[in-house]
């Protein structure tokens, strides 16, 4: 009796059970990746204008000692002049046209420095915070 036994091992691969599962991770990415908030500042990036740059004259400074006493362009100012002086300025050059510079100490009070940062933002003025090398 001669019976041949036919045990033909199949050469092919079944694919299906693969693809099931990278498309899971597919959609398991995804739907990961738009949960996740980048952890980032919205800074506001300084970009080219056409109109032409203000010269330094036009430029207003606030300088801030390490005490806290002020100077506006040079002459000396208290806190509650500092912005009417800033308004009557900003009032000639018009709204969001004007600019300024602060230009504190090396060991100068960040409170000092808010302070002229919160008037310049309530009167509209692009601020220009200049600070020393150290």
């Amino acid at each position: 009796m001669g019976f041949n036994k036919r045990n033909k091992v199949s050469a092919q691969f079944n694919m299906s059970s693969l693809t099931d599962i990278i498309f899971l991770l597919l959609i398991f990415f995804m739907l990961t990746s738009t949960l996740v908030a980048p952890n980032a500042l919205n800074l506001k990036l300084p970009g080219s204008s056409k109109s032409s740059s203000p010269s330094t004259s036009q430029i207003t400074d606030v300088s801030i000692s390490n005490s806290g006493s002020l100077r506006l362009d040079g002459s000396r100012i208290t806190k509650g002049d500092l912005e009417k002086q800033l308004r009557s300025i900003a009032r000639k050059k018009g709204r969001g046209k004007m600019d300024m510079t602060i230009s504190p100490g090396k060991r100068t009070a960040t409170a000092d420095v808010v302070f002229v940062m919160d008037i310049a933002r309530r009167l509209n003025i692009n601020a220009i915070l200049a600070t020393e090398k150290d």
